[in-house]
C-alpha cells in the first residue's frame, strides 16, 4: 500500500487576517462568490467587502440559508454560473464551509475556506457532509482535492463562544490516539493509503499542544482575547488535527461518537464533546496505561470536556441503550475496525462502562 499525505494548498492564520482576504484570494480568481449566513455577514461582511474592493476583485456576497443540502448547493451553483464566479469563498461554520466546498467542486473552480470558529478539524479536509433540508444526515461528498486555501482570523475566532473552541479541543484530542492505533494496524487512512511518519508526527504534536496550551487558551477566550496560547490551539484544532486525522486515520473514538448519537440525552452535545468521551473509551478498549488515561481525564476536566456519561446528560445507566451505542459503534464500515485488533460490541460496552466509572474518580 502506498503512503499518502494530503493537505490544503495554503493555510493562513493570524489576528485580523480577514482584512487581507482580497489579496490572498485574488491569485485564485478575480470574480469571487462568497457565502456566509446572516450572523456571520453582520460580523465580518463589511471587512470582507472592503478587502475585495481594495484588491479590485468583483465580489458577489450571497446569504447562506443555514443547511448544507442539495437544494441549497444547487441554488448557489446557479448563482455561481450567472456571476461567472471563478473562486468560491465560504465564511462561517461547518455547514457553510461544506456548502462552499461542494459548490466549488461542481463548478470546477478553487475554494477558499474561512472558519469563524475552531470547533472541529473539518475545514482542511477533502470532505463535505450533506444533509436533508430538515437537517438529517444524507451523504458524504468525497472531494478529490483539499481546499485551495484555509484562512483563520484568530481575532474573530477568539470572539466566538468558549464552548466551541473547547469542543474543538475534544475533537483534536482523539487525533493522536486514533492515528497511533491506525499506524499499528496499517489500515488505509482517509487519504486513501497508508499513514506517513509526517502525519503521525503532526498528530502527536496536536496532542502535545493541547496539553501545553489548552487551559491557557480557554481562559483567554473566556475574556475574548487572542494570545499565543489561543493561536496555538486554533492551529492544533484545525491544521494539526485536520492533517492528522485525514492522513493518519480514524479509529475507535469517532466510531464511538457515532454510536453515542443513539442516546437522546447526548443530542445537545457538540461533536467534539462526544469525541472526548469516545477517546477515553478507546483508551480503555486498548488497555492503555493508567498514567495516560489519567492525563487525558485531567486535561478534559481542566477545559470542561465530559469524562463520564453523567457529564454528557445521561441520567441513569440503561445497559440496553448502552449496548445499542456499542453495536452502532461496531457497524460495518465504521472506523472502529481500524483498531489493531478485532472489536466487538461487548468490548465497547465494557470499555464505556469502565471509562464512565474511572472518569468519575
Amino acid at each position: 500500500m502506498d503512503k499518502i499525505i494530503i493537505s490544503p494548498s495554503k493555510y493562513v492564520q493570524g489576528a485580523g487576517t480577514l482584512a487581507k482576504i482580497g489579496d490572498y484570494v485574488k491569485p485564485l480568481g478575480g470574480r469571487p462568490l462568497a457565502i456566509a449566513d446572516e450572523v456571520v455577514t453582520g460580523l465580518v461582511g463589511e471587512t470582507v467587502t472592503s478587502s475585495f474592493a481594495a484588491a479590485e476583485a468583483k465580489l458577489t456576497m450571497e446569504k447562506f440559508n443555514g443547511e448544507c443540502c442539495r437544494d441549497e448547493i444547487n441554488r448557489i451553483l446557479e448563482i455561481a454560473k450567472s456571476t461567472q464566479a471563478d473562486v468560491i469563498v465560504g465564511i462561517g461554520g461547518g455547514k457553510t464551509l461544506d456548502t462552499a466546498k461542494s459548490v466549488a467542486f461542481y463548478s470546477k473552480v478553487p475554494v477558499v475556506v474561512v472558519p469563524t470558529i475552531a470547533s472541529t478539524d473539518a475545514p482542511t479536509s477533502a470532505l463535505a457532509v450533506i444533509y436533508t433540508p430538515t437537517g438529517e444526515f444524507s451523504e458524504y461528498l468525497m472531494i478529490p482535492t483539499n481546499p485551495n486555501m484555509v484562512i483563520m482570523d484568530t481575532k474573530v475566532i477568539a470572539g466566538a463562544p468558549t464552548r466551541l473552541m473547547v469542543a474543538g479541543m475534544g475533537d483534536a484530542l482523539s487525533t493522536y490516539f486514533e492515528a497511533r492505533a491506525n499506524s499499528i494496524s496499517g489500515k488505509p487512512t482517509m487519504a486513501g493509503g497508508a499513514s506517513t511518519k509526517a502525519a503521525l508526527a503532526l498528530a502527536k504534536l496536536c496532542y502535545e499542544t493541547l496539553l501545553a496550551d489548552g487551559l491557557k487558551a480557554k481562559v483567554a477566550v473566556e475574556n475574548n482575547i487572542s494570545d499565543k496560547a489561543v493561536e496555538n490551539i486554533i492551529e492544533a484544532n484545525t491544521l494539526l488535527s485536520g492533517l492528522g486525522f485525514e492522513s493518519s486515520g480514524l479509529a475507535a473514538a469517532h466510531a464511538i461518537h457515532n454510536g453515542l448519537t443513539k442516546l437522546e440525552e447526548c443530542h445537545h452535545l457538540y461533536h467534539g464533546e462526544k469525541v472526548a468521551f469516545g477517546t477515553l473509551t478507546q483508551l480503555l478498549l486498548e488497555n492503555a496505561p493508567m498514567e495516560e488515561i489519567r492525563t487525558v481525564i485531567e486535561f478534559c476536566r481542566s477545559v470542561g470536556l465530559p469524562t463520564n456519561l453523567f457529564d454528557m446528560g445521561v441520567k441513569e445507566l440503561d445497559h440496553a441503550k448502552l449496548m445499542e451505542v456499542a453495536e452502532a459503534s461496531c457497524a460495518e464500515g465504521e472506523t472502529i475496525h481500524n483498531m489493531p485488533f478485532a472489536v466487538t460490541p461487548e468490548m465497547v460496552f465494557a470499555a464505556m462502562l469502565s471509562a464512565h466509572e474511572i472518569g468519575q474518580m
